[in-house]
């Protein structure tokens, strides 16, 4: 007997990865909306993504910099 792929398991598995991203509260200290400024969830992803790769970066160089010395 062959087992299918359960759809419904996929979604799930997928929403649960992909979580609501609140651009407010990821760059505060703004006067206008964000979330209303990207509504597209792809956006805001992309921006959370963005975000931590550059929080990564400066982790990075500031290690570098500490071992140089």
């Amino acid at each position: 007997m062959e087992e299918k792929d359960d759809p419904s398991a996929k979604t799930g598995a997928e929403e649960e990865k992909r979580r609501e991203v609140d651009l407010n509260a990821l760059f505060p200290g703004k006067e206008y909306d964000l979330n209303r400024l990207f509504p597209d969830e792809g956006t805001r992803q992309l921006l959370y993504e963005l975000r931590r790769n550059r929080r990564d970066i400066e982790r990075f160089i500031k290690n570098f910099h500490s071992e140089e010395e």
